[in-house]
């Protein structure tokens, strides 16, 4: 599995996978009480919740990377999941801290290759256009 140029481990779960709709709906009662309802097609804002789940363990070094990554604005990044498929995508900041990263065992001055339990929130946007 890569982030732009990350490798992470391939056994990420999707955790909120299957919790998307790709239909928005809009629903209003008219004046005469009949129902209203209006429906189209969601193209970007998918959600994509990578997370350890006690499954995988990333160094310390590798969540530093991410750190860079997180803290840049409106960064477009790719992500390819190890089934081949590709997502552009950015960090997804509504929820809080879209980089979740904590010790598996605790160090006070955890080396480079100390591992973490980590969660990162993503959601879908456009693909950039090549200029």
């Amino acid at each position: 599995m890569m982030l732009d140029s990350i490798e992470l481990d391939d056994q990420f779960e999707w955790a909120d996978e299957f919790e998307w709709d790709p239909v928005a709906q809009e629903q209003e009662r008219s004046l005469t009480g009949a129902l209203l309802v209006q429906e189209g097609v969601k193209l970007h804002g998918r959600p994509i919740t990578l997370k350890a789940n006690g499954g995988v363990w990333t160094s310390l070094s590798v969540v530093r990377q991410l750190e860079a990554l997180r803290d840049q604005r409106l960064n477009v990044m790719n992500l390819v999941l190890p089934d081949g498929r590709e997502f552009p995508v950015i960090f997804n900041r509504s929820n809080g801290a879209p980089l979740k990263a904590s010790q598996v065992f605790r160090e006070v001055n955890p080396s480079p290759d100390a591992i973490y339990d980590v969660e990162i929130s993503l959601i879908t946007v456009a693909p950039v256009a090549a200029p």
